[in-house]
C-alpha cells in the first residue's frame, strides 16, 4: 500500500463540500446531548419541576439516541442516504423551534426525544454515503473523512457544556434549543445542494410504508430492551429497582426469535451471527466508550469533591484530555492511511492501560501539573481507539447495510456511557474519595487490558471483512 502524502486531498472519493456538510450536522447530536448539562437548574425553575423529572431531559435523550441511530440507519439503507440526512435535520429544526414553547417539561422532554431521533440521522446516512462514495469495500477506508467526522463530534461533544453555558447566560435556557434552528437550516441548505442524490432508491409513499419496511416490533422490543437497562442502571447508585432487572435480558430474548425469523429485521441478529468482525468492533467500542466516560466525569467529580476545586479550574484541567484527543484522531488517520486501522487501535490500547495504571498514584496531595499530565495521556488514546474502530467498523460491514451498521455503531457510545454512570454510582457509593478513585483505576484498568489483547490479537491474525466486501487484505 502505498503511503499517504502531504499533498493528496484528505480522501479522494469524498468531496470537501460533503465532508463539511456531514460534519456539521453530526456535531448536533453530541452538541445536545452536553449543552444540557448547564440548563437544568433554570429548566427546573422555570417548570417548577423535581430534579427526577429534569433528569429524564437527559435520560430520555440517551434512550432516543440509542434506539434511534440504528432506526435512522436501516431507514438510510432503504431509502436513501440524504433523504434520511435532511429529514433528520428538518425534525432537528423544528424540534428547536418549538422546544420554548413548551407548556410543561413532559412536553420539554417529549420534544428532546424527537431532538435525538432527528440529530442520530446524521452519523449512519453519513457512513453511508461515504461507503458508497468509495464503491463496494475498499480496501482502504476514508481515513482522513471519518477522522473529520470524528474530530467534529469529540469537539462538540467538549465544548458543548462552555457553549450551553454562554448561551444560557446571555438568552436564557431556550437558547439552547433555539440554536438548533439556524444550524439544522443551514446544515439541510449544504445537504440539498452538496450531497449526492438518492438515485434507485424508493421514495416512501405514507408513513404506513415505511412501518412496513421498519419492523416496528423489532425497535419496540429493542426500545424495552435498552430502556430497561437504562432504567435499572439508573436506579443502582441509589435504590435499586430489582423489578427492572429481568427486563433488559427477557425483551432482548425476544428481540433474537422475533429478527431471526423476520425478513426485514430492524437489529440484524443473524448479521452480526454471521459477521464476527462486527460483532467485536461492538463489543469493543462499547468498552471503549465504558471506560472514556467513566474517566470524563469521574475525574471532574473527585477535582471537586475530593480536592475542592471550582467548576472553572476543573474545567482547565481537563482540557487537555478532549484536546489530546483531537490531535490522536489526526494521528490515527495518518496510520489508517499508511498502515490500515488495527495498529493505531492497538497503539491507543496500550496508551490507554497506561493511563488508567496512573490513575492508581492519584493521591489528595498530588500536585495538579500531574493531574494534568494523567489526563494528557489518558486524552490520546481516545481519538485513536475511536477512529481504528469506525475504520474496522467500515471494512467489516457489507456496503448495503453500512447505515443500519452504523446506527448500531453509536448505539454502542449510548450503552457505554450508561454503564459508566452505574459503574461512578456504584464507585462513589461513599463519596468521590481518592481511595474510591483508585478502585475506579482498577476496574478500568482490567476492562482495558482486555481491550489490548483484543487489539494486539487483531494484529497477528487477518482481519475477516463483510461478506461481499471487495476488499484487499491490509498489511
Amino acid at each position: 500500500m502505498e503511503a499517504a502524502t502531504a499533498r493528496e486531498p484528505v480522501d479522494p472519493n469524498v468531496p470537501p463540500r460533503m465532508l463539511a456538510t456531514i460534519a456539521l450536522a453530526t456535531l448536533l447530536n453530541p452538541l445536545n446531548s452536553s449543552m444540557i448539562a448547564v440548563a437544568l437548574v433554570p429548566i427546573q425553575a422555570a417548570f417548577h419541576a423535581g430534579i427526577a423529572d429534569a433528569t429524564w431531559l437527559i435520560s430520555g435523550f440517551y434512550l432516543a439516541g440509542a434506539v434511534g441511530q440504528p432506526l435512522m440507519g436501516r431507514l438510510a439503507d432503504q431509502f436513501g442516504p440524504r433523504r434520511v440526512f435532511t429529514t433528520g435535520l428538518a425534525l432537528a429544526a423544528v424540534t428547536g423551534a418549538l422546544a420554548p414553547m413548551a407548556p410543561s417539561i413532559g412536553w420539554l422532554a417529549g420534544l428532546r426525544v424527537l431532538q435525538a431521533v432527528g440529530t442520530s440521522a446524521a452519523f449512519p446516512s453519513g457512513m453511508a454515503m461515504f461507503r458508497a462514495r468509495a464503491g463496494g469495500g475498499p480496501a482502504r477506508p476514508p481515513a482522513g473523512a471519518l477522522a473529520a467526522v470524528s474530530i467534529a463530534a469529540n469537539v462538540s461533544a467538549a465544548v458543548g457544556p462552555t457553549l450551553g453555558g454562554a448561551l444560557v447566560e446571555v438568552a436564557g435556557w431556550p437558547a439552547i434549543f433555539l440554536i438548533n434552528f439556524p444550524a439544522a437550516g443551514v446544515g439541510m441548505l449544504l445537504a440539498l445542494r452538496w450531497l449526492p442524490p438518492d438515485r434507485g432508491r424508493p421514495r416512501p409513499e405514507s408513513l404506513r410504508s415505511i412501518a412496513g419496511l421498519v419492523d416496528l416490533p423489532g425497535v419496540a422490543l429493542f426500545s424495552i430492551a435498552i430502556g430497561g437497562l437504562l432504567a435499572f442502571l439508573l436506579s443502582v447508585s441509589s435504590a435499586p429497582r430489582w423489578a427492572l432487572l429481568p427486563v433488559a435480558p427477557v425483551a432482548a430474548a425476544a428481540l433474537v426469535w422475533r429478527e431471526r425469523g423476520t425478513a426485514a429485521p430492524f437489529f440484524d441478529v443473524r448479521m452480526l451471527a454471521s459477521n464476527r468482525a462486527l460483532t467485536g468492533v461492538y463489543a469493543q467500542f462499547t468498552a471503549v466508550n465504558l471506560v472514556f466516560y467513566s474517566v470524563f466525569f469521574g475525574l471532574p467529580l473527585w477535582l471537586e469533591k475530593a480536592r475542592g476545586l471550582g467548576p472553572g479550574q476543573t474545567g482547565l484541567i481537563v482540557m487537555p484530555f478532549a484536546g489530546l484527543g483531537v490531535l490522536a484522531t489526526l494521528i490515527a488517520a495518518r496510520l489508517i492511511r499508511r498502515r490500515g486501522p488495527r495498529l493505531p487501535l492497538a497503539l491507543g490500547a496500550a496508551v490507554l492501560c497506561l493511563g488508567v495504571l496512573l490513575l492508581l498514584l492519584l493521591r489528595q496531595a498530588t500536585p495538579l501539573a500531574g493531574v494534568v499530565a494523567i489526563m494528557a495521556v489518558l486524552g490520546l488514546p481516545n481519538g485513536m481507539l475511536n477512529l481504528g474502530l469506525q475504520a474496522l467498523l467500515f471494512r467489516a460491514a457489507a456496503g448495503h447495510e453500512m447505515g443500519a451498521a452504523s446506527g448500531l455503531f453509536q448505539t454502542c457510545r449510548y450503552v457505554g456511557s450508561v454503564l459508566s454512570t452505574s459503574l461512578l454510582g456504584v464507585v462513589f457509593a461513599r463519596g468521590a474519595t481518592s481511595s474510591a478513585l483508585r478502585s475506579l483505576g482498577v476496574v478500568l484498568a482490567v476492562i482495558s487490558l482486555l481491550l489490548l489483547v483484543a487489539s494486539l490479537l487483531r494484529l497477528v491474525r487477518p482481519e475477516p471483512t463483510a461478506p461481499g466486501n471487495r476488499a484487499a487484505a491490509e498489511p
